[in-house]
Parts: structure tokens; C-alpha cells; sequence
């Protein structure tokens, strides 16, 4: 089975975009804004935990998420094709 390369990073990018903003979120409700320097705020630029960062996670992990899922998907391919033979 092939996977569908624009698909299956676009399902990741969504996915993983709408999970760093509720974890931020989950964060914000439980120990409220703080603007410490987090794991996420040294890889994604502009992040910290407050709601303007929620934004800006969400838009870092949407295009994290479809690099990361197009070149998983593209691996898989590679693989499965290799296999198949």
C-alpha cells in the first residue's frame, strides 16, 4: 500500500499543530501564562506559554508537522517499493 504523500503530511501538519496548541493550553488552565523559556520555545521561534504563543505553536507545529509527515510518508513509499519488488 502507498501512501499519499500530500495527505498523509497534512494529516500530520493538522494534527501536530492542534496538539502543541491544546498542550499549551492544558498548560495555561492547570499553571497559568508563564514566560519561561520552554523545550518548544528554543525550537519554535516566538513560542512561550500564553495564549498569543498558542498561536504561534499552532502555526510552527502545522508546518512542522506536514515537513515532518511528507518526508515520513516519502520514506515509507521508498521502503514499501523497495520491498514490493
Amino acid at each position: 500500500m502507498i501512501l499519499n504523500i500530500k495527505a498523509f503530511a497534512l494529516a500530520c501538519g493538522i494534527i501536530w499543530g492542534i496538539a502543541v496548541f491544546a498542550l499549551t493550553w492544558w498548560v495555561i488552565i492547570f499553571d497559568g501564562v508563564t514566560r519561561e523559556r520552554t523545550i518548544l520555545g528554543r525550537v519554535y521561534r516566538g513560542y512561550s506559554v500564553s495564549p498569543l504563543g498558542s498561536i504561534i505553536g499552532l502555526v510552527w507545529g502545522v508546518f512542522d508537522g506536514l515537513i515532518g509527515g511528507a518526508v515520513l510518508a516519502w520514506l515509507y513509499n521508498c521502503i514499501v517499493s523497495f520491498f514490493s519488488k
